[in-house]
């Protein structure tokens, strides 16, 4: 098996030719892309940036972060992924507090006073990168200060922001040995192999989650590794979507719960995704129901995948034969471990449960932090059956997973108590059908506050969370309902919004 870096070394014999990266309906040739890699690199070099350096990219969609991808990568360097959906605000103190050497963003952050100064003032050496531009924008002399951390065993290739178990979101490591891991275990679940092929040649693939989502960063690097050229979408539509599955008559293709649901709505024609033989399912929950309507629908199926962002993507999942054999069966199973993983349920005493029993799971792989001689417990509730099927039977922390993108009450809380009516408030998640769930806020009001405007507060909010973190609904109740520990009681707020909506009909 090719591991990612001796795969990103491939490219160099492609000829500058071959089309890389298709967006914004043109495509990039590898010459282009290899002289922005070739440049970056030489960049890096020059400020004092080897090996094991940290380099933080503003990691939008968009061909400048794959180049970047590869000039640190390649190198042995380590990316710290820097999200630009977040406000200008929390994007500087993400930048701040993770404290790369140097930060790679495109143009248009740099021209945010707060985030030049504050990357000025940390001793971060800054780099506008826009097209085959590459001009410093901070560091003084040139040089980085800020030195480069120990060597860490194993050495970490990516510092990726998940949500974590318990609390607000939080850096986590991806080591080369877990994402080597991970794709051996990718390429011997869908039975792909090496490259035997010239590079930039063969199936595209396609891109349109975000990058800073695993969703996103591993299919790029999955391409980069097997030398495949790439779509790359800013994001998910639907025509977009449908035409580069039509343009490339691509066979697999990645689809979403909420895409999935998207494309039915959009009463998509059959004929437009002929070329299909199934679809992939994660980032979060796909209903069996809404799997079995696509296939009625278009005939193809939907192969659920199960992962995390401290798996390095995913550990679980469908194959098309699987799925022929299996699906009626085992329908609201995630699928089987891959290869080389193992999964276990263990009970709140940490002992191992019987086939069928619910409990918090497990894994054991090389793919995860601890590697494959310990296991890791997730923050997942699930139980397997007798023929080694994995079933999830929800979660054991309170994290609101929206289309993909984990939501912890606690931090759209804390943003509610930032704004001046607010006297105290609870988020919790929803179920949506297109998003598998959605936050809902219910507010207490500080005395002598006019009634709130919901509009108002979202606007509010947006300056400190991300989109995806804002609620959809925001009520109002005289005051919020409190255990005797003074805790608010959920099972009476959830009543207490039931009375609330049906009391608007």
């Amino acid at each position: 098996m090719v591991g990612i870096r001796d795969g990103m070394g491939a490219l160099w014999q492609a000829p500058d030719a071959a089309e890389m990266i298709q967006q914004d309906g043109r495509w990039v040739r590898w010459g282009e892309v290899r002289q922005l890699v070739e440049r970056l690199d030489a960049e890096l070099t020059r400020v004092g940036c080897g090996e094991g350096s940290r380099i933080g990219v503003v990691l939008g969609n968009r061909m400048e972060s794959v180049a970047a991808m590869v000039a640190i990568l390649g190198k042995g360097r380590t990316i710290v992924t820097l999200n630009p959906m977040q406000p200008t605000a929390r994007l500087t103190a993400d930048l701040v507090n993770s404290l790369p050497q140097v930060v790679l963003g495109p143009a248009s952050v740099w021209a945010e006073p707060e985030f030049f100064s504050a990357t000025a003032n940390a001793g971060i050496v800054g780099f506008a990168v826009d097209g085959a531009d590459v001009l410093q924008r901070t560091g003084g002399s040139g040089v980085v200060t800020i030195p480069t951390p120990p060597a860490a065993e194993p050495p970490i290739a990516v510092e990726m922001f998940t949500s974590g178990t318990t609390g607000p979101p939080k850096r986590v490591p991806l080591t080369w040995r877990q994402l080597d891991s991970a794709m051996s275990a990718v390429h011997g679940h869908t039975g792909a192999a090496g490259p035997k092929r010239d590079p930039l040649t063969g199936r595209v693939s396609l891109v349109f989650l975000a990058l800073v989502h695993i969703g996103g960063l591993w299919p790029v690097l999955q391409a980069l590794t097997e030398a495949r050229p790439i779509v790359l979408l800013p994001r998910f539509t639907v025509d977009g979507w449908v035409a580069a599955v039509s343009e490339h008559q691509l066979r697999v293709a990645s689809l979403p719960p909420p895409a999935m649901r998207s494309l039915l709505s959009a009463e998509v024609p059959a004929e437009k995704l002929a070329s299909l033989r199934a679809v992939t399912a994660g980032t979060t929950r796909l209903s069996p129901d809404l799997a079995d309507e696509f296939t009625r629908r278009y005939g193809i199926p939907a192969l659920i995948m199960y992962g995390a962002t401290e798996f390095s993507g995913a550990i679980a999942g469908w194959t098309k034969p699987l799925h022929t054999e299996w699906w009626a069966r085992k329908r609201g199973s995630v699928g089987q471990p891959f290869p080389g993983v193992r999964l276990r349920v263990v009970g709140d005493d940490g002992n191992v449960l019987p086939v069928g029993e619910t409990g918090k799971l497990e894994v054991r792989a090389g793919q995860t932090g601890r590697g494959e001689d310990s296991w890791t417990l997730t923050s997942d509730l699930a139980h397997l059956d007798e023929d080694g099927f994995l079933y999830l039977d929800g979660r054991a922390d309170d994290a609101i997973v929206r289309g993909g993108f984990k939501v912890h009450p606690d931090v759209v809380t804390e943003a509610l108590r930032a704004h001046p009516s607010v006297l105290d408030a609870s988020v919790y998640g929803k179920d949506d059908d297109r998003l598998g769930q959605v936050p809902v806020a219910v507010v207490e009001l500080v005395d002598g506050a006019a009634p709130l405007d919901a509009d108002e507060v979202k606007v509010f909010l947006r300056g400190q969370l991300t989109a995806y973190e804002v609620p959809v609904v925001i009520h109002t109740v005289d005051e919020l309902p409190r255990g005797v520990s003074l805790k608010i009681d959920r099972r009476r707020l959830l009543e207490l919004v039931a009375d609330l909506e049906a009391a608007r009909v």
